[in-house]
């Protein structure tokens, strides 16, 4: 399985991964996942948002088990982060079967569309259709960096906009919902950790920066003359470091559109996107306040025109703790690497389909070791012998809640 994705979508240049919503790569991504459903004799289909499902038993039975996760990358990410939940899922439920196990609950496999956010700047874009945090208005008015909007972009890709919306009657169908991922972050790696259960999700948001000055030339204009927004936007990714590091949060520029982006001018229009994530609200809220008000400082004395929008917003998803200590005690008891033993706790600062779902479903989080921390990078691994133990972990969880 894992041959057969790793080339969609990849840059031979960077060695990463453009797998971008309701592109060429990611339609390739999609047959890739019906067949793999298909080689199951699982039912396959595709939900009003775009989302794939592969179901084995009836999917109007109620009270299923899913798992699953995404397959569309950030520009030049790496090959583990969501595709892992994917393949782990295929890859957990061949275990099952070679285990000889009778399921007692509805099984289903998901691929979520467009979770990155990497061409329409909003992530978990199917999964928050379907649970009714995106409008469908709201969601006809995204565009890309060409301006293609999102259903412009389904159309060409041979799907019906007009069908985007909530999903509730399907998500009443789901009794539980657990989405394996690479860890994003070092924490298993220093514990000596295969596999980890997650806790809660940090709150984290997503602000655009829009700072407005005077276009000019840049070989004679003077310095004392120029209202450049450049400067503004440089001292406020500056000032963003330093909040961080004071509340204890993250804060991260890492995007940004220049107009009208020229050697020899200076800027009319910068455009940044801030992303900032804490562990808690009130530490979030001292970082993004923090910011705007050194921005705008920044701004008032040079004479720049700022402002702030926020794109998206979720907050702190803590995991039903239900759920989260019977997927606990079922791999103490197993043993998430087969050696038995507790299995640690921990929360992140990543967002995930599992979040937007938390609202609507009992959602869970099973994390596998990531020696480096390093993701959304073409440098992100997972060892296989990791990737193993999560596949039998998975198994384990599904057999637990779903089999007997």
């Amino acid at each position: 399985m894992w041959r057969s994705l790793r080339p969609i979508g990849r840059s031979d240049a960077s060695g990463g991964y453009r797998r971008h919503a309701w592109t060429g790569a990611d339609a390739e991504c999609r047959l890739w996942f019906q067949a793999q459903a298909e080689a199951r004799r699982l039912d396959h289909e595709v939900d009003r948002n775009g989302n794939q499902w592969a179901w084995l038993g009836d999917p109007l039975a109620g009270d299923a088990v899913v798992t699953g996760s995404h397959l569309d990358s950030v520009p030049d990410g790496g090959a583990f982060d969501g595709p892992l939940g994917v393949v782990s899922a295929f890859a957990a439920l061949d275990e099952l079967r070679r285990r000889g196990v009778v399921f007692t609950r509805p099984l289903a496999i998901v691929n979520f569309g467009d979770e990155e956010g990497a061409r329409f700047g909003l992530a978990c874009v199917g999964s928050r259709l379907a649970a009714g945090q995106l409008t469908v208005e709201n969601a006809h008015r995204l565009r890309d960096g060409d301006g293609v909007s999102l259903p412009q972009a389904m159309e060409a890709a041979g799907y019906d906009p007009d069908t985007l919306g909530p999903d509730p009657e399907r998500l009443a169908r789901i009794g539980a919902f657990v989405e394996l991922h690479v860890e994003q972050g070092r924490a298993l790696d220093l514990t000596g950790d295969p596999v980890g259960v997650a806790s809660a999700i940090w709150p984290h948001g997503r602000w655009r920066y829009d700072f407005r000055g005077e276009a000019n030339h840049a070989g004679t204009t003077r310095l004392a003359d120029r209202r450049d927004p450049m400067l503004t936007y440089a001292e406020t990714v500056l000032a963003a470091r330093r909040e961080a590091e004071l509340a204890g949060g993250l804060a991260t520029f890492g995007k940004i559109t220049v107009e009208p982006n020229g050697v020899n001018a200076v800027p009319s229009l910068v455009r940044g996107w801030l992303d900032s994530r804490a562990a808690d609200q009130e530490t979030l809220d001292a970082v993004v306040n923090g910011i705007e008000r050194a921005a705008r400082e920044h701004a008032e004395r040079a004479g720049i025109d700022l402002d702030v929008v926020r794109e998206s917003f979720t907050p702190v998803v803590d995991f039903q703790h239900a759920l989260r200590d019977e997927i606990r005690r079922i791999l103490e008891k197993r043993g998430a690497d087969g050696a038995g033993g507790p299995v640690p706790v921990l929360g992140t600062g990543a967002g995930h389909d599992a979040g937007i779902l938390s609202a609507s479903v009992p959602t869970a989080m099973l994390f596998v070791r990531n020696p480096t921390g390093i993701s959304h990078s073409p440098a992100e691994h997972a060892a296989e012998d990791d990737c193993v133990a999560g596949v039998r972990a998975l198994a384990d969880v599904l057999e637990g809640l779903a089999c007997r």
